[in-house]
């Protein structure tokens, strides 16, 4: 093939180049115009249409500020009680479990030895008191002035020396006899406090020494409940202590309801803990009703101070981003904008109050946020309403609409 002709085809090839290069680009440029046309034809951007949401007015109420923790639950006494002699124990007078009194008899040993060691120093005694009565008759008479002058001095000493020695016996008979009394005392075991009595340790029958346990006995009217707190918070424990009496509740494990209401801080410890960084804590519950066990774990709710009219909205409402918390505002218009909050303590399970950024009365979106941006049109529904059905006349536009749409941007 000629010089020529190459130059001709590669002349020829990029015509042919050309022409489909401008061919494509025409296309897309008419597709483009179509697919505008269309758009301009067919309606609204879906995102322009309002969105159905949950509004509430931002409310004030006096919001509680609580400290929480986990407490256990402590008697305010405990005591074993054992016997203070010993000997066979004869009964047991308490049933395991029963609430008693203090003074009540929980036991009795065999008081037989003790009662003889009784018997035996009142009739010690008696005898003492017959040789004192015989020793004063004679010093009496001897020392009369008819009989002075008869009887020798150092008579007269002696006589009045065994008097004096006879009420000493007397004296130690008595003392005595309050010695075998106590000790027959003890052999009847009386409750020290009222309480709760435990499982029992020895059974009627067995030979008991003093210091044997019997039983022990817990006190749970009223009860303490211990709980540790953070140190950040021993200020505002502190102040609520100095300002007036601290209520304390204490809740199940759960927090789903009160344990025991009628609670009182009691006491702050004097230290915080280096290693856990906390201080301990006590409140004090009449537990009139029982509701308290020692040993028990509770969830400890104790409130420091109360917020008068504190702005509270529903937890949902408030969201997060990468400024920080906002919530949605609903304006005069049923547009929204973003507001930037900040959140306080919490109300309830399902409540938080606002700090800044919200007044009260404002409304704000609780639900269905998730689709709006600054500026969407919204319609307002009350909390557990639900949109309205569209009508027929509203079903037929949004056909209308869909269906212009396609002819506006379809090929031709």
């Amino acid at each position: 093939m000629s010089r020529v002709w190459k130059i001709v085809l590669l002349v020829v090839a990029v015509l042919v180049l050309a022409v489909v290069g401008l061919r494509v680009l025409g296309g897309g440029k008419d597709k483009a115009a179509g697919q505008q046309a269309g758009a301009g034809q067919g309606g609204e951007d879906p995102d322009a249409d309002p969105v159905p949401v949950t509004v509430v007015d931002a409310a004030r109420q006096d919001v509680p500020v609580y400290a929480s923790a986990l407490g256990t639950v402590t008697a305010m006494n405990t005591v074993t009680v054992s016997p203070q002699v010993g000997g066979q124990l004869m009964s047991l007078n308490f049933r395991e479990g029963q609430e008693v009194k203090k003074g009540d008899v929980l036991a009795v040993i065999d008081p037989r030895t003790a009662q003889a060691s009784y018997d035996q120093a009142v009739a010690s005694k008696r005898q003492n008191e017959a040789l004192l009565a015989t020793a004063r008759s004679n010093y009496q008479r001897s020392n009369a002035p008819e009989y002075r002058q008869f009887v020798a001095k150092t008579d007269l000493d002696t006589q009045r020396n065994q008097v004096a020695q006879y009420e000493s016996a007397v004296a130690a008979n008595e003392a005595s006899m309050r010695s075998a009394q106590v000790q027959l005392q003890y052999t009847r075991v009386t409750a020290p406090i009222t309480g709760i009595a435990g499982i029992r340790a020895v059974d009627a029958g067995n030979v008991v020494n003093a210091g044997t346990a019997l039983v022990t006995l817990t006190q749970i009217h009223p009860i303490h409940v211990l709980f540790n707190l953070p140190e950040r918070q021993l200020g505002d424990v502190r102040q609520a202590q100095a300002a007036g009496s601290v209520p304390v509740a204490a809740l199940d494990r759960a927090d789903s309801h009160v344990l025991s209401g009628d609670g009182k801080l009691d006491v702050v410890d004097n230290l915080i803990s280096a290693d856990s960084g906390t201080f301990k804590a006590r409140a004090v519950f009449d537990n009139t009703d029982n509701g308290l066990w020692p040993g028990q774990f509770v969830n400890v709710r104790m409130q420091l101070r109360t917020i008068g009219g504190g702005v509270v909205i529903p937890t949902q409402a408030v969201l997060r981003g990468p400024d920080g918390e906002y919530v949605y505002v609903v304006q005069g218009d049923n547009t929204v904008k973003m507001q930037t909050v900040r959140s306080g303590v919490e109300v309830g399970d399902s409540q938080v109050q606002i700090a800044e950024g919200l007044k009260g009365g404002e409304r704000v979106v609780s639900e269905g946020q998730f689709r709006l941006k600054p500026g969407s049109k919204v319609t307002a529904l009350k909390p557990g309403e639900t949109p309205a059905a569209p009508t027929e006349a509203e079903l037929k536009a949004a056909e209308q609409k869909s269906g212009g749409g396609r002819r506006g941007g379809g090929p031709r």
